[in-house]
């Protein structure tokens, strides 16, 4: 269906009412579970990230909505869901002490292969139906559908008397009533661009056979914003001239690019919706905020001009994890070990080989710290990975710390097919990259006001936004998806 057009579209738009699709798989790996497994239909899916089947360590990669019911949250260590949320294979009828069946969930361990092999028909869909694309991570991506679609209202005037189809009375003059939206979000009309999202979930779930949410804007941010605001499997569509007052209303943090430190900045600046953010004064969030005040500050009235491009190749892949700050050593080791399990699966996951391996360590209030290795060539090794940034560690081991990070870099793409699973990125844990440290929580984090340094360690993430951080000791977790859907590379 290449090229397609729906009826009534004219392609070759100029470009100032474009539409912007975001796509967000809903709960990816436990949705994939569910394509090859009928019987966990409605069950409650917990899949871990470094989890084999009967263990508790491990950290949870996605947890399906009947497990967040439970309180089970992405990039928990497993063996915490596991008193929420017992096994089911636990549930002995026969033993008094067991737990109730109807309050247990089914742990898989992920199997990254056939996770790829579901992405790689997804993106298919998504390649037919977007001349743009932007993949963000496995389960996440931007479509400029501007050539396809438009903002049109459906319906439009019935027939006059003039075009020789309708009758010469008044009311064959009269402009019919457009058919209403059937999406969520301020949209009152049906538009050809509706029509056209709803036609490219229908494909995902009917080729690749699992549900996906759809934000339909004129730009990336308020795309992004709509698509996490009706899930699971949801459709908001957010037409010119309603953006600014479909987001006005939103706390700070669900504006795309503010994760929680930048909140807080905000709140202690007296803004927390976004509309007290597009009412603030520029200059005051520049003081504040840097370059990155003004341009939330745009984002929050609608305005952003950001075009949908492909994502390029990585310099380097990082991940990193903020703490209450601490000097236990054991808490240090454990956060490095799932770093680096998370850092080494990526690579393999896009094919790539690593010539540098470095940690991060931040210590209180934000005196940054970084250490490098090279190696003598490049390698995929996720032992190493572990092992070196473990060795690198150790020039901390009595230090006080409120981040750790891990990072391969110098990538060499020279002997593999990046282009397979370009940014579609996720937090499992793929085959070699388990850690032996067992789970911890493992989030992203920018470090935009840890200090000038930390845009050296990270190249950015790709569409230049805050990803989420951690709130004290615990991630403040994805509002969907998997552990690590932040993706810096």
């Amino acid at each position: 269906m290449a090229e397609e057009t729906l009826p009534g579209t004219t392609a070759g738009d100029d470009g100032s009412d474009r539409v912007v699709c975001h796509v967000d798989m809903d709960c990816f790996y436990a949705s994939c579970e569910r394509l090859r497994r009928s019987e966990l239909d409605g069950e409650p899916v917990v899949v871990g990230m470094g989890y084999e089947a009967g263990e508790t360590i491990g950290a949870v990669a996605t947890a399906s909505y009947e497990a967040r019911a439970f309180g089970v949250e992405s990039a928990m260590p497993i063996s915490e869901a596991l008193e929420l949320l017992p096994r089911r294979a636990d549930a002995d009828p026969a033993d008094p002490n067991a737990p109730d069946p109807g309050e247990t969930g089914r742990y898989l361990p992920v199997d990254l292969d056939f996770y790829k092999d579901v992405a790689s028909d997804v993106k298919a869909v998504l390649r037919d139906c977007a001349d743009t694309l932007r993949e963000v991570s496995i389960d996440e991506a931007y479509l400029d559908v501007t050539d396809r679609t438009a903002w049109d209202v459906v319906g439009g005037r019935r027939a006059s008397a003039g075009d020789g189809r309708g009758s010469s009375t008044a009311a064959s003059d009269a402009p019919a009533a457009p058919p209403p939206s059937a999406a969520a979000g301020p949209a009152e009309s049906r538009t050809l661009a509706e029509g056209y999202a709803r036609h490219v979930k229908q494909r995902i779930e009917r080729e690749a056979g699992v549900p996906a949410s759809v934000g339909v804007a004129p730009n990336m941010s308020t795309a992004k914003v709509a698509s996490d605001a009706d899930k699971p499997d949801g459709l908001v569509v957010v037409p010119p001239g309603s953006v600014e007052s479909f987001l006005a209303p939103l706390p700070t943090a669900e504006i795309h690019g503010i994760g929680p430190v930048t909140e807080r900045t905000l709140a202690d600046m007296g803004i927390d919706t976004a509309e007290d953010l597009a009412a603030a004064d520029p200059d005051r969030l520049a003081a504040a905020l840097g370059e990155r005040g003004p341009e939330l500050h745009r984002r929050a009235r609608g305005d952003d001009d950001r075009a949908v491009t492909p994502t390029g190749l990585p310099k380097s892949l990082s991940r990193e994890s903020s703490l209450s700050a601490t000097a236990d050593g054991e808490t240090k080791r454990e956060t490095v070990c799932a770093l680096a399990a998370d850092v080494a699966r990526r690579a393999r996951e896009r094919g790539c080989l690593y010539r540098t391996i470095g940690i991060k360590a931040v210590e209180p209030p934000y005196e940054v710290n970084t250490r490098a290795r090279s190696l003598s060539g490049p390698v995929d090794d996720p032992e190493l990975v572990e092992s070196v940034a473990l060795d690198l560690l150790a020039e901390f081991a009595d230090d006080r710390v409120r981040k750790l990070g891990v990072r391969v870099s110098n990538l060499d793409f020279a002997e593999s097919d990046q282009a397979t699973l370009t940014g579609f990125d996720d937090g499992g844990g793929g085959e070699g990259a388990g850690s032996r440290c067992g789970g911890r929580s493992v989030t992203a984090d920018d470090g935009t006001h840890d200090g000038a340094t930390l845009a050296e360690w990270i190249d950015g993430d790709p569409t230049g936004d805050e990803p989420e951080v951690t709130e004290g000791s615990r991630p403040r977790t994805p509002r969907e998806g998997q552990a690590s859907l932040d993706d810096w590379s």
